[in-house]
């Protein structure tokens, strides 16, 4: 397939924007670059998608996520709101997953999916938790990605709350999606997922330590609010990140997310250890944890990534939250640079998914990097060129503008026509099936 009539955005290590030239596509990869005339006599057979004049450019990457939060949408807390965050945790999130039925967790997945397709988000990392279906959890989420297409990373989050055998059940689901998709060369790779240092006793990090496989990390909650770092200073005598290293699980195959209320040891130590972590702005803002001081971060060393924490998929949205947001919370227009923020949302991005797939390149387009790409519907009505384009993307670029959605060289949405998925069907049964999930909820509250 070669793709002509585009502008492209390659988000190479030295970036390009390049007008007249079409891309060509074998398979599941990017095979040539070049001027559109050249490339159509090199390929006479091709199929010619004509991109309209379209931005070409590399789909969106979410570094951490929860599925099954979408049947959180428009639900009800019975009695007083929500004074904080481990309130929140308490009155919504741990009711929610324990009322998720084996349907749930596959249509919440698809629906989240869906909505990644139509805002041209292209690989999603899921940490996931279903306390009453356990096992086979993540077979469901495996399954949802490979109807809809799209690339992903799953985990299922080991905690304590549930008592000492759904501890062990958690582990065992990570052990054994680990084992089942390490070797394949599908769409979908596993991680060992973690709930939060608050929620985990010593005797279950020594044992998830001792089980997770060599050359495999964790993907864990990580000072969201203070409560996590005073939880593991009276459990431990040490704060969460150094509580976690105690127990190996710092390495640059781990994701910690959040990180809001670190404090310089801390960011240092996840330097050193060339550990990755996500930030989820609007999520922030949502539960009023605050917001961690990433460019910091990011000058200390460490790979900030961007994921949504389970809001809806359109990347650009948490963009611009980042972007907002950190100049407000420092009363200063200075913070949050547009190109620090390309360097999570893409660089980081692209590289952290791209070492979860066995180092083929993903989120760029150059010759050899995977097919992962999107079309958006975008006319400049301001001078358009490389240096400038973190801030048409913030103040011009809409996620409603993406037309066409590929992955692995598959097209998954043309003309804002989902392919892939019956989405009118699973938004059906996403409607049916959440009425009992949320009476499973309320009835937690009687």
């Amino acid at each position: 397939m070669i793709i002509t009539n585009v502008r492209i955005i390659t988000w190479e290590e030295n970036n390009r924007f390049l007008e007249g030239q079409s891309v060509r596509i074998d398979q599941d990869r990017i095979a040539d670059i070049g001027k559109e005339q050249v490339i159509r006599n090199k390929y006479p057979n091709d199929e010619i998608l004509d991109g309209q004049g379209q931005i070409l450019m590399p789909g969106l990457i979410c570094a951490h996520t929860h599925f099954y939060g979408t049947f959180s949408r428009g639900l009800y807390i019975p009695g007083e709101a929500p004074a904080d965050f481990p309130e929140i945790l308490k009155k919504l999130w741990w009711p929610l997953d324990q009322s998720l039925s084996q349907e749930d967790i596959k249509v919440s997945a698809q629906i989240c999916l869906i909505d990644a397709i139509k805002h041209g988000t292209t690989s999603l990392f899921d940490h996931h938790a279903s306390p009453e279906f356990i096992t086979g959890s993540l077979d469901l989420i495996e399954e949802a990605f490979v109807e809809t297409g799209l690339r992903g990373v799953v985990c299922y989050e080991v905690t304590d709350r549930g008592g000492k055998e759904k501890a062990i059940e958690g582990i065992e689901e990570n052990l054994r999606m680990i084992s089942k998709l390490d070797n394949e060369k599908g769409l979908v790779k596993a991680t060992f997922g973690m709930h939060a240092s608050l929620t985990l006793s010593d005797e279950t990090l020594n044992l998830c330590s001792k089980k997770i496989p060599q050359n495999t990390g964790i993907h864990i909650h990580v000072a969201e609010h203070q409560v996590d770092e005073y939880d593991s200073i009276s459990k431990s005598g040490e704060r969460v990140v150094n509580r976690l290293n105690k127990y190996g699980f710092l390495s640059s195959q781990s994701i910690l997310v959040h990180g809001v209320h670190l404090d310089i040891q801390e960011i240092n130590l996840i330097a050193k250890t060339n550990t990755w972590l996500t930030h989820q702005p609007r999520s922030n803002m949502n539960n009023a944890v605050g917001l961690g001081d990433v460019e910091e971060m990011l000058n200390a060393g460490v790979k900030v990534c961007l994921g949504n924490d389970g809001f809806s998929n359109a990347m650009w949205e948490e963009w611009k939250t980042c972007y907002l947001a950190h100049k407000l919370w420092a009363r200063d227009p200075r913070k949050m640079n547009g190109n620090n923020l390309v360097k999570m949302a893409v660089y980081n991005n692209s590289d952290l998914v791209t070492q979860f797939f066995n180092g083929s390149r993903i989120g760029r387009i150059e010759i050899g990097a995977k097919a992962d790409l999107i079309l958006v519907d975008y006319e400049p009505v301001t001078e358009f060129n490389v240096d400038n384009i973190p801030w048409q993307i913030l103040f011009g670029f809409r996620d409603s503008m993406v037309t066409t959605t590929m992955v692995d060289g598959k097209i998954l949405m043309k003309d804002r026509k989902i392919l892939s998925i019956d989405e009118k069907k699973v938004a059906q049964d996403a409607r049916d099936l959440s009425k009992e999930t949320w009476k499973r909820y309320s009835s937690k509250f009687h």
